[in-house]
């Protein structure tokens, strides 16, 4: 089994490399590869979502992958009105658009051989909304509805489609988010009913499942991984 998670040179995506290692051979991608040096992968590709994910797709079309894991992305927090048109096309070409064209270069190998898996990381962000993160709670909002169709539009073909919402995650980028933020780490674990962050293994673990046959009945499902963040407002 082929598996390419995108952004797994750290943080979440690095977790999950590691876990799916022992069930497949597993490929990244990265804006630098200097960060790759202690992520055991069977092969990586040099690119910049935002500016050149033409490379991937080409990567991805050669290669041929069987699991497509959606995981890279880029946060920002700011006024909506403060927001740059850099940012913008950012933020949406990271999050939205490159998964979009990901997908659109793996899904004929997989139809191919009537067999696939495709999991986006999307964000509890995109189920609820976030002040001063619009564009980030929009991408990946996007993401949960490209998600439910094309699960409907590749269900024939053997290919199931889903999308982890984690909530705050314990990771560099999740607590430089912090930072960023006007709420102190003691506040926002008081709005989290288990009054902790998601582990990246438990996100890790949920993927693993869903690429199991255990999970083939399961498609088109946003499953929310936030120790109750969403339910608990």
């Amino acid at each position: 089994m082929k598996i390419l998670v995108t952004g797994g040179s750290r943080g979440i995506g690095k977790t999950i490399c590691e876990e799916l290692s022992s069930i497949g051979s597993v490929y990244t991608c990265t804006r630098d590869k200097e960060r790759l040096k202690d992520c055991d992968v069977a092969g990586y590709c040099v690119c910049n979502l935002a500016k050149d994910v033409d490379i991937l797709c080409k990567y991805i079309t050669e290669i041929g992958f069987d699991v497509i894991v959606n995981n890279a992305g880029e946060y920002i927090y700011g006024a909506i009105d403060a927001i740059t048109e850099s940012q913008i096309r950012e933020i949406y070409e990271t999050n939205l658009i490159s998964p979009v064209r990901i997908i659109s270069s793996a899904v004929p190998y997989m139809k191919n051989q009537k067999w696939g898996r495709i999991i986006n990381i999307g964000s509890i962000s995109g189920v609820m909304g976030e002040a001063n993160a619009g564009l980030y709670s929009s991408t990946k909002s996007g993401l949960i509805g490209l998600t439910k169709a094309l699960a409907l539009e590749l269900a024939e073909y053997n290919i199931t489609v889903n999308i982890i919402n984690p909530g705050w995650v314990d990771t560099e980028l999740g607590n430089s988010s912090i930072e960023k933020s006007e709420f102190t780490k003691e506040e926002i674990l008081d709005c989290i009913p288990q009054r902790r962050f998601v582990s990246p293994k438990e996100v890790a673990g949920l993927v693993k499942y869903l690429i199991s046959d255990n999970a083939k009945g399961i498609t088109g499902q946003s499953v929310n991984i936030c120790a109750g963040l969403s339910v608990g407002i």
